[in-house]
């Protein structure tokens, strides 16, 4: 199959240069090197693929590259809340420990794909302006510069998790657990980073499909194992909190996996030559321009779900559990708007590189419109099964009630998060990190963390959850105008 797949390759590439070296003859040039011949060719294919991004209809084409990334998404929800649901089948002391351990799990993945974004604008931007060589640069020395972020976070992570823990329950078995589980699943940090580097790469040059297999085909593999190494069986021991970690990197594994073998079999528009590696101080300051302030961006929601667990500790372990299976529940929301985002993204840098400036607006528009169809699905069972979605992660009566009504009333905000979502992804897709930054920054700490604080003071743990659709329609007006008035400047 490989060498059918070549020859017909190399018989689509003949014809093309036969067409090269005719025109080359016209001119006097002479005739050109089987080398050059190859490199113009694969060149020619390359910026052949990727004209889509500005020549297709855009609802069509925001569907066509966002819809793979959604089911993906779509089912990594549902791998975290059937991992969550199996976590609360050991006991809800070990639910706890996940809802703690989620922000470090989450600091992780914020840095590994962070970066990873980073990559993905700069080889769209290139690829939109033509310039393949700095599009493969940007590639190889990203995922370098991925690996070497994954080791950081491994030992670190890892270090600091029993002191993080205790600054937040003084239960020992909940640090115990949360120890354990951190351990095992903290060590994967590096495959982590390669995937995400990997994923990003993919999605810069519109290849939503592979991605989307990569996903699935590691988000399945967790759903599956999630029961076997939880409760041992058939041959395997049972491992509880360590075989919901260790399912978790395995899927990951295998996500990998699955990249390396198709950019083996396949090679993209974009190649990874690490023997031609340039280290040039600008490809890293637009890597990490951009990349630092996606990070950021991701990171946020952890330094939110830690400030808001300090408030909510303080009226019951209960509120902090609820708050925990809140944010395993918005994935379900959130990850499929991210979807868009993720395939919106490369649009807006490739158009943008290649200055159709009234495309990219267009692409904006779409994307919100169907970030909305989301969120209302969201809003309405939010609103009318609260305290089933919540009992699918515990049995406890006083969970159940607390976590009916934080449902009900955090759910108001979803609509205009989609302003916020949109542009904040819209802006990385450009280029323009800090602008983006600083929607988050408004979004998960100057307005929420406050205005938890402030309204707990007078409504107990419910301020806290009031404080979170407050900070979604204030953050929305504002993201609105921060968009608006960065893109004018760029235009």
């Amino acid at each position: 199959m490989v060498f059918i797949y070549f020859f017909a390759t190399q018989l689509s590439c003949t014809d093309t240069c036969v067409a090269l070296f005719m025109e080359k003859k016209k001119v006097g040039s002479g005739l050109p090197t089987l080398l050059t011949r190859r490199n113009a060719c694969a060149g020619k294919e390359e910026n052949m693929e990727q004209t889509f991004m500005k020549e297709k209809p855009i609802l069509p084409l925001v569907l066509s590259m966002s819809l793979p990334m959604i089911l993906s998404m779509m089912v990594t929800s549902l791998y975290n809340i059937i991992d969550s649901y199996f976590v609360a089948k050991i006991s809800e002391d070990a639910m706890t420990a996940l809802s703690l351990v989620f922000p470090v799990q989450n600091l992780i993945n914020a840095v590994t794909i962070g970066f990873s974004i980073g990559i993905n604008a700069v080889i769209s931007y290139h690829l939109g302006a033509l310039e393949q060589e700095h599009a493969d640069n940007a590639a190889a020395l990203g995922l370098l510069l991925n690996t070497l972020h994954g080791i950081i976070l491994t030992f670190a992570c890892i270090g600091m998790m029993p002191f993080f823990l205790e600054m937040f329950t003084e239960n020992k078995e909940i640090v115990d657990l949360g120890v354990r589980y951190s351990r095992i699943a903290f060590g994967f940090a590096v495959i982590i980073s390669l995937g995400m580097a990997f994923e990003k790469i993919f999605q810069a040059v519109g290849k939503m499909s592979f991605t989307m297999f990569s996903m699935m085909c590691g988000c399945i593999s967790n759903i599956l194992l999630d029961p076997v190494l939880i409760f041992g069986l058939g041959p395997f021991p049972r491992m509880g909190i360590e075989g919901a970690a260790l399912a978790t990197g395995i899927g990951q594994t295998i996500s990998l996996v699955i990249y390396l073998v198709i950019y083996l079999i396949k090679p993209l528009p974009v190649r990874l030559r690490f023997r031609r590696l340039n280290f040039q101080r600008n490809m890293v300051l637009k890597l990490y321009a951009i990349g630092i302030p996606a990070t950021l961006n991701m990171a946020l929601p952890s330094l939110l779900i830690s400030a808001l667990n300090v408030i909510l500790s303080a009226y019951s372990q209960a509120y902090v559990t609820v708050l925990g299976i809140y944010y395993k529940l918005q994935t379900f929301l959130y990850l499929p708007a991210n979807g868009i985002v993720q395939g919106m993204r490369p649009l807006v840098g490739y158009n943008y590189g290649a200055s159709e400036h009234r495309r990219v607006q267009k692409i904006y528009r779409v994307a919100l419109l169907l970030a909305v169809g989301i969120m209302v699905l969201g809003t309405v069972l939010c609103q009318a099964i609260p305290s089933e979605l919540i009992s699918l992660f515990t049995s406890g009566s006083e969970t159940i009630s607390a976590g009916t009504s934080a449902l009900r009333i955090i759910s108001i905000g979803f609509l205009a998060s989609t302003v916020s979502v949109i542009s904040s992804g819209a802006l990385e897709g450009l280029g323009m990190g800090l602008p983006s930054l600083m929607i988050s920054l408004l979004r998960y700490v100057l307005i929420t963390i406050p205005a938890a604080f402030l309204l707990s003071r007078f409504l107990g743990a419910s301020g806290v959850w009031h404080g979170f659709w407050i900070s979604e329609l204030l953050t929305a007006a504002i993201a609105y105008v921060i968009y608006h008035r960065a893109v004018r400047r760029q235009a």
